[in-house]
């Protein structure tokens, strides 16, 4: 559709202010530092186990805050707020289980998974599995599936800094210009090829800083920096609440203002110059547009237009569709017009469609399920938002990366007072959140079709509105640390398995300290490297994938992990049994629903969560395979449980595995 005859009229929002940008990098600084500070302690230290585990002294401050920020990925602060903006208030129900997680996760594995670590001298959860069931075959699994799982998890975690820096920067003149110098470069590599260049740089700048200082600084450069981003998200998200409920006039008249919106379309748009124009080449990211008669749109992208066709590639786009929405943007947003786009300049519409639940219902936003761009059952059934309720109180105890952090603190009060503190962080900042975003669609709308963004608009936003631009910087550096928690972690995670659980045990003799450094950085460096150019073409919502990813490692990890520190009965061939059968019955659940919807989307039978089914075919398989299956050694029962062989295990029982 062909819009040059009509009246055309658009608007971009104002820009990111130098002090916040000023504010971004001092912590950015701040980061970097520590973890030249952490290479000298480092230096100080047994390599191994400073360098995977920080010598096994954090005391509760620091155990508490970097289990909080390594928990708190770029799903807490890019993609569940990006949730809230497309689903509304029904998000509440769907978080509510992870209060539940610090108590249900340190309590369930915390102590003993503490004390085994330290007396065997594990450093990796794979290692310690090595030593619990002898035989290559459960290390060498264990190893495989945190390799692949946690890589996956890193993608949207490297998705959203990306976004952050993007909608950080990409209002200033350098980053156009490096951005258009990007598109050049890598026009003609389809492997480096992105929707947006501007995106492309923000992943490569974020790549370069997290990679180094990781590789520098090892566990206790994650550990500082997770301090210090622990204590920036929680003022970051509280300091963010005041400013967005004081702009809108409080929380009932924003939910008020919500229940008369409705869900918008979603499509595509193309720009065309005309040759004789000498009109902008880039339409900017956030533009505000408008086509006669009464048709307001919100571009989610920048467009570039090609000097050589006048023309831009389609980019994303939403339209607003409520009434009283439209009349709204246009007075309080647009102070009560939308300006022409440039001279020569028309648009081309393509393909825009509304919601398949909740389209032209005002008040959706307000109720369970939630408006759902897929689904025309909604977002979420009640029987889904229980379903989610054990889905992050019992997958947070599956999650290896958080069964490392446990390995690390010093004595068992450690334990008791960071279980108490985690449950008041985690509710100080996830029911905020919700809070937060529900305003959120309120004072930045149209994003719908890039949601992920949020965060960074929002803060942008508020901030500039209560003129303190500065605070800005802060506010987006929350979700930042987020992200770059869980990559440090899950990096450092993911290359200690590979050197430590595959390396190691192939090589006949000693290795030398130098060796395991160089191996260990090479292999940080190596999975950072991998994970950035997967993250190029990232998924459209990064929380599905986050999803996908932890339940896959609580499927897997959780049932074996159990019952191979409390079951003295337990051995190698029910633990193989319990991770495989976790797994695929994990991952049956998603290729039946790519079957049926044709997407990353899983099948949920009576509407429970695909990991409650893995943890259930986990059980089956773990304890059927145990029982059908000599015992293991009495050396192996006495070494972790401390105790004489039970009756039921024959003296010179073997190990199955």
């Amino acid at each position: 559709m062909n819009l040059s005859a009509l009246q055309v009229f658009a608007v971009t929002e104002t820009g990111t202010p130098i002090a916040a940008l000023v504010t971004f990098i001092l912590y950015s600084v701040a980061v970097v530092l520590l973890a030249v500070a952490s290479q000298v302690v480092l230096q100080k230290r047994a390599f191994l186990q400073e360098y995977f585990l920080g010598s096994r002294n954090l005391g509760w401050i620091a155990f508490t805050l970097t289990f909080a920020a390594t928990s708190a990925s770029a799903g807490s602060f890019g993609g569940f707020p990006a949730k809230i903006y497309n689903h509304g208030w029904v998000l509440g129900l769907w978080i509510a289980g992870y209060m539940a997680v610090p108590l249900v996760s340190l309590g369930l594995l915390g102590k003993r998974l503490n004390r085994i670590s330290k007396e065997t001298g594990s450093i990796t959860m794979p290692e310690m599995i090595g030593l619990r069931f002898p035989g290559y075959a459960v290390r060498g699994l264990a190893t495989a599936m945190i390799v692949v799982l946690m890589s996956i998890y890193l993608v949207p975690q490297f998705k959203m800094a990306g976004v952050i820096l993007q909608s950080l920067l990409h209002d200033f003149v350098f980053w156009q210009t490096a951005a258009g110098y990007v598109q050049q470069l890598t026009s003609d590599i389809p492997i480096l090829q992105a929707d947006d260049p501007g995106y492309l740089l923000g992943l490569f700048v974020f790549s370069s800083m997290v990679i180094v200082y990781t590789s520098l600084g090892g566990f206790r450069a994650v550990v500082w920096t997770d301090v210090l981003q622990g204590i920036v998200m929680l003022f970051g998200v509280l300091g963010l609440l005041i400013l967005v409920l004081s702009q809108v006039g409080g929380l009932t008249k924003a939910t008020q203002t919500l229940s008369k919106m409705e869900p918008p379309h979603l499509g595509m748009v193309q720009f065309t110059a005309s040759s004789a124009s000498d009109s902008a080449t880039r339409v900017p990211m956030d533009t505000w547009f408008e086509v006669a008669p009464d048709r307001l749109f919100r571009t989610n992208a920048a467009a570039y237009i090609d000097s050589e066709t006048g023309r831009s590639a389609a980019i994303k786009t939403v339209e607003i569709v409520g009434v009283d929405e439209k009349q709204r943007i246009r007075q309080d947003l647009l102070k009560g017009s939308v300006p022409p786009l440039p001279a020569g300049l028309t648009v081309e519409l393509d393909d825009f469609h509304p919601y398949a639940y909740g389209a032209g219902k005002p008040g959706v936003y307000t109720t369970a399920p939630g408006p759902s761009a897929r689904s025309s059952a909604g977002f979420m059934p009640l029987s889904l938002a229980f379903s989610f309720f054990l889905f992050w109180s019992i997958g947070g105890s599956g999650q290896p990366s958080n069964m490392v952090r446990q390995m690390s603190f010093d004595r068992v009060r450690t334990l008791k007072r960071s279980m108490i503190f985690l449950t008041f962080y985690f509710g100080a900042i996830y029911f905020p959140l919700v809070l937060i975003f529900v305003c959120g669609r309120v004072l930045v709308p149209g994003l719908d079709q890039d949601p992920d963004r949020i965060m960074a608009a929002l803060s942008l936003t508020a901030a500039s509105a209560a003129d303190v631009p500065w605070l800005a910087g802060l506010l987006i550096a929350a979700p930042f640390a987020a992200a770059m928690s869980t990559v440090d972690s899950f990096m450092l995670m993911i290359s200690s398995s590979l050197v430590r659980d595959i390396y190691q045990p192939m090589v006949k003799g000693d290795v030398s300290d130098r060796t395991v450094k160089m191996l260990s950085y090479g292999c940080t460096f190596s999975v950072g490297t991998i994970v950035m150019l997967v993250a190029i073409s990232p998924p459209k919502f990064l929380q599905d994938l986050v999803v996908f990813t932890s339940g896959g490692l609580s499927s897997s990890f959780l049932i074996p992990v159990f019952l191979g520190v409390y079951w003295p009965r337990f051995n190698s061939f029910g633990a193989v049994c319990g991770m495989l059968s976790g797994f695929f019955t994990f991952m049956s659940m998603y290729g039946i629903g790519y079957l049926m919807y044709g997407s990353l989307r899983a099948f949920e039978p009576l509407s429970f969560d695909p990991m409650i089914v893995g943890v259930l075919g986990s059980v089956i398989g773990a304890v059927v395979g145990c029982l059908i299956t000599p015992p293991p050694p009495r050396s192996i029962v006495q070494a972790f449980f401390g105790a004489k062989q039970p009756t039921a295990i024959a003296a010179d029982g073997v190990d199955a595995g």
